[in-house]
């Protein structure tokens, strides 16, 4: 009995050190680290108080405490794709106004470069031997 809880220790500790090793080198952000660090710390008291699963389950009415484990981690892991799955839609939008407004701003440019050019092809107005000659002060 005492290998499988070592494990799941160890494993816990694995979990907390790789998110604040990711925290620290900016791999992970805040948010996201918050919710990692939350289910390490959990699996690490599960580890070192294995009664306390036993206690929940039975107050529960679950019959294996395995059972409300595995429960537990299926609601995380439906709970963490559904968090996910809003992310990408609130990135996929910015995208289409980015891509959107830069749409714009590429056809501003390209009248903006039309205009220049026809501007520079066409014979100026003033030429130089139309201007005044400048007064000589000296």
């Amino acid at each position: 009995m005492i290998l499988p809880v070592l494990a799941a220790f160890i494993l816990a500790l694995v979990i907390v050190v790789l998110v604040v090793e990711m925290l620290r080198r900016k791999k992970l952000r805040e948010k996201y680290a918050a919710l990692w660090l939350v289910v390490g710390l959990a699996t690490l008291v599960l580890a070192a108080f294995p009664q306390l699963l036993a206690q929940t389950a039975r107050l529960l009415g679950v019959q294996v405490p395995s059972n409300l484990l595995f429960s537990m981690t299926i609601l995380l892991a439906l709970g963490v794709c559904l968090h996910l799955s809003w992310e990408i839609s609130v990135v996929e939008d910015e995208t289409r106004t980015l891509a959107e407004e830069a749409a714009i701003l590429r056809t501003h440019i390209e009248r903006l470069e039309a205009r220049l050019d026809a501007e520079l092809a066409e014979p100026s107005r003033t030429s130089p031997a139309n201007e005044p000659a400048p007064l000589d002060r000296g």
